[in-house]
């Protein structure tokens, strides 16, 4: 069985920081490109970070420079580093798994964490 669990998200203060994680089990892992979208009620979701298997990343640009993506194999763990939070930053984020094999694509998300950025 296949679980996303995110975890990190919160009430922050604008101009603050947090780490959401997400763990994978049931997966392997290391073969997966790892991405966070978020989603606004009554938005579409959108791609905010995605690290392939290959550790190349890549940043919607409303995140660049405040944003980073990381990963660990070891520990099947996605790591999404947010500074500099803005209140436009507010969504639920949830966390992706995507791979290709042998032309399947196989495709998981997580239940999702919510991230509020208010004073």
């Amino acid at each position: 069985q296949v679980q996303l669990v995110e975890s990190g998200g919160g009430l922050v203060q604008p101009g603050g920081s947090l780490r959401l994680s997400c763990t994978a089990s049931g997966i392997m892992f290391s073969i997966y490109a790892m991405g966070w979208y978020r989603q606004d009620p009554g938005k579409q979701r959108e791609l905010v970070a995605v690290i392939g298997s290959g550790g190349s990343t890549n940043y919607a640009d409303s995140v660049k420079g405040r944003f980073s993506i990381s990963r660990d194999n070891a520990k099947n763990t996605v790591y999404l580093q947010m500074n500099s939070l803005k209140p436009e930053d507010t969504a639920v984020y949830y966390c992706n798994a995507d791979t290709g094999v042998l032309g399947v694509k196989y495709n998981y998300w997580g239940q999702g964490t919510q991230v509020t950025v208010s004073s």
